[in-house]
């Protein structure tokens, strides 16, 4: 036992040399709604720039009442998982509710994103099949990619012609295509069209994981698949998540309904797990309806993403490519990226450093990421504060 604490000392201390460790940060938000975006970090006052919530949705009090009353009614917790006592009726309705927002016949919840990918892959890929993977697909995707030993191949980043060698190279195995709608780290596109069109011409399916464009993108908010004008049979498994633009929590897979009933039958990350909470089920059906209702939300946001994106370029701030509200200010190294954060949180912004492992070597960056709740003055300060830890940069 010695030993093995001995040993991952070492590799602690390796992590504290290469500025890899990771800290989590108290957040306090203020008890009323109308006060976020301004948080309060170790008791640093900041205006909150890396939230997923996309919609200004997760404080809203009508979202929160709702899980209130549903608390009140169904209780806490479910106390068993969907497949034996804990599948409810707040449950069922959002199910349906999901599916019709997505234009598709069924869907499946899940407590969690990462679940539902895991479920996904498992119940669609084996040793027999081909998977192949976008390079910069989600850690969840690639986790149940390992997990289902299916014959895993990664093609180049958002490369469609990579893509396409790799299914020609599967021949007549069984294939599936996987990758990320919006990409949480880079926040650009997967090629949808493209994937689909040569998953479709090599009998494969196609999956995707658009956990950060569902409630953004779209005419109607149902994300990048809505944009590309894709429907079921173009993309027969969609991933979305609940925690993101639609402010609550959980996940979900959508479909036709005899896919999701096979997903529900062959999921172990479905059936060996308890339930959602149904508050939790009956708040996200506020939130859909409130995302439905005030399209001004996504609007809104997607106006401050081109905002700052415009502004940053003005003033020659390092951002990679994006026209989502997730906007990537790249500066290289670890140390670089972590003086950048405390500089940013001194001068009253939440900007995180990512760092190795998420993304890779030499591509540490600050991920911003917009939402409706912010102002223009706020968004407008965080730039010119950017800019200038830039230009400090160049002179060293």
């Amino acid at each position: 036992m010695k030993r093995n604490a001995l040993a991952l000392s070492g590799r602690l201390a390796e992590l504290d040399r290469g500025l890899l460790r990771r800290r989590r940060r108290m957040l306090t938000t203020a008890r009323v709604a109308g006060e976020w975006p301004s948080v309060t970090i170790d008791g640093e006052r900041a205006v909150d720039f890396c939230s997923n919530d996309y919609l200004g949705l997760a404080r809203h009090p009508d979202i929160a009442a709702a899980m209130a009353r549903a608390a009140l009614r169904h209780g806490a917790g479910s106390g068993a998982s969907h497949l034996v006592s804990g599948h409810g009726s707040e449950h069922a309705a959002l199910e349906e509710e999901l599916a019709e927002f997505t234009g598709r016949e069924r869907a499946l919840l899940f407590s969690t994103g990462y679940m539902a990918n895991l479920a996904v892959i498992g119940a669609f890929a084996d040793r027999a099949t081909h998977l192949i993977l976008d390079r910069l697909s989600h850690a969840s995707l690639i986790d149940a990619a390992i997990l289902s030993r299916a014959r895993l191949k990664r093609f180049a980043h958002a490369d469609a012609a990579a893509a396409k060698r790799l299914l020609e190279a599967s021949g007549e195995a069984a294939a599936l295509v996987a990758t990320d709608g919006v990409f949480s780290m880079d926040g650009d596109c997967a090629p949808l069209l493209e994937l689909s069109r040569l998953s479709r011409a090599h009998d494969a399916w196609l999956v995707v994981d658009d956990a950060h464009g569902i409630g953004v993108l779209g005419a109607h908010g149902r994300g990048l698949l809505e944009q590309d004008g894709l429907d079921e049979a173009a993309v027969p498994l969609l991933v979305g998540t609940l925690g993101k633009a639609f402010g609550t929590f959980g996940a979900f897979a959508a479909g036709p309904a005899d896919v999701i009933e096979f997903l529900l039958q062959r999921a172990r990350s479905y059936a060996y797990t308890t339930a959602l909470p149904q508050p939790v089920a009956a708040a996200t059906r506020v939130a859909l309806r409130i995302a439905a209702r005030e399209s001004w939300r996504r609007e809104r946001v997607l106006q401050l993403a081109r905002r700052f994106a415009t502004a940053a370029a003005e003033l020659n701030v390092p951002l990679l490519p994006s026209q989502t509200p997730i906007q990537p200010v790249l500066l290289g190294s670890a140390a670089r990226v972590l003086r950048a954060q405390e500089a940013l949180l001194k001068a009253g912004f939440w900007v995180v450093a990512i760092r190795p492992p998420t993304v890779p070597p030499g591509m540490a960056r600050l991920r911003v990421a917009l939402s409706a709740g912010h102002r223009e003055d706020q968004v407008d300060a965080l730039v010119e504060e950017l800019a200038h830890i830039c230009i400090g940069f160049t002179h060293e």
